[in-house]
């Protein structure tokens, strides 16, 4: 079998995951009650599996810091993305890039840090565009 998860480490896990679950339509595969430290929660958004950690110095598990920045974002495209960023806003994440509507594009989108340190580029496609209508549109904008 092959499969493929993302793992996060987060300062307590159950926490994080019921902030995601305010937010997004998560499907929870498993969640312990452990102590502090010792907890992991694993769930499905859209299809991805994300694994949850809780910090834990012991393991040399350590969650994001404040102001810390990563190369990655988790991209999700969601169907309103308007009730998606009020969602996540009230549950505690930080607007980043507001919602930007980009119609020669297609779409929407807006980036989010969340409570736990970890960015996330939300998404609403208006109109579907090709490949090749995408990257005629790139060369036109970014010409050079």
């Amino acid at each position: 079998m092959n499969t493929i998860e993302l793992d996060m480490i987060v300062t307590d896990s159950l926490v994080a995951l019921r902030t995601y679950r305010s937010v997004f339509d998560v499907a929870v595969i498993q969640e312990t009650s452990f102590d502090p430290g010792l907890n992991e929660a694993v769930f499905s958004i859209y299809g991805l599996t994300i694994h949850l950690l809780d910090e834990n110095p012991d393991y040399q598990l350590a969650a994001p810091k404040e102001n810390q920045i990563f190369p990655f974002w988790i991209n999700v495209t969601v169907s309103d993305i308007n009730i998606t960023f009020n969602k996540a806003l009230n549950s505690g994440f930080t607007e980043i890039q507001p919602i930007t509507n980009i119609p020669d594009f297609g779409v929407s989108n807006a980036v989010l840090q969340d409570p736990f340190g970890y960015q996330w580029m939300l998404h609403e496609v208006h109109e579907e565009k090709s490949p090749e209508e995408l990257e005629k549109m790139m060369k036109e904008t970014f010409k050079g």
